[in-house]
């Protein structure tokens, strides 16, 4: 395995022979990334994929790049790498910096927990096989969606006001379900550049891509997800909220901003299934 530590650089061309990238941005995940890494690397294995891990470390303070290491002791060589962050800047910039890292033809990103079961990225993986679309999200609220742990009432309320609240703030595809299930896929040169672009380091990383995407003119679709809660969650009702409307407001500024839109997307191209 190998342990890399390097600014961001967009990587280009999908790496030779590289199917699958997949993404696990932890933070103070020793007991949980274990696990995850195992899961990830028994999927790739069982659906015949040729890919790789790349676990990016949001700056944990405890034992999680060493549980990396071990979990990926048990996989191919090289099949996983550990991308360390000093300090921690947030959900967003971990997963933009694991991003920049991958080689596949198509990336994903799963959150820490195998809250989704990892098979459940071969109906994303179909959509965009198929050039159905770009971006494949998760969604926990389509018709054919299994929640088998649910999340606590309070939390049930957060994600409802969160809802209301960035529907109208942002000018997002109405037609989506959920923007915040921690499963998404890319076609891999679509993922790459449209990370490079995105400002969001935080919670909301999630809304600004799909943001960008839209205005590319890149497709979207969802597809339906087997889904438990986290009890062990990072995300603080006490602390979070604040901190999301802040990056909300931020991000809704920007969006609004022609000349970012500009700036960010001056020759809107939309990436092929090929």
């Amino acid at each position: 395995m190998a342990i890399l530590d390097k600014p961001f650089a967009t990587s280009g061309a999908a790496g030779e022979g590289i199917e699958l990238s997949i993404i696990i941005p932890a933070r103070n995940e020793q007991a949980k990334i274990a696990r995850d890494v195992a899961a990830a690397g028994d999927f790739l294995q069982q659906a015949g994929l040729a890919g790789e891990i790349l676990v990016a470390d949001d700056g944990s303070d405890d034992g999680t790049a060493n549980a990396a290491w071990n979990a990926a002791s048990c996989l191919p060589a090289g099949m996983v790498q550990v991308l360390r962050g000093e300090i921690s800047r947030g959900k967003g910039h971990a997963v933009r910096r694991g991003i920049s890292a991958t080689r596949g033809r198509w990336v994903m990103f799963a959150d820490s927990g195998t809250c989704v079961p990892f098979d459940n990225a071969l109906a994303g993986l179909k959509l965009l096989q198929t050039g159905e679309c770009e971006l494949a999200l998760g969604s926990r609220k389509l018709p054919g969606s299994d929640i088998v742990i649910p999340q606590i009432f309070s939390r049930r309320i957060f994600a409802g006001l969160f809802r209301w609240l960035i529907h109208r703030l942002l000018d997002l595809p109405r037609e989506l379900t959920d923007t915040q299930c921690g499963f998404k896929l890319f076609n891999g040169d679509c993922a790459r550049e449209l990370f490079s672009r995105c400002q969001s380091d935080g919670f909301l990383f999630d809304l600004e891509i799909i943001l960008l995407a839209t205005h590319a003119g890149y497709r979207i679709k969802e597809f339906p997800v087997t889904w438990r809660c986290d009890r062990d969650s990072r995300i603080s009702l006490t602390r979070t909220p604040l901190s999301v409307l802040r990056e909300l407001w931020q991000l809704s500024r920007r969006m609004r901003s022609i000349s970012f839109l500009q700036r960010q997307i001056s020759h809107p191209k939309r990436q092929g299934s090929k």
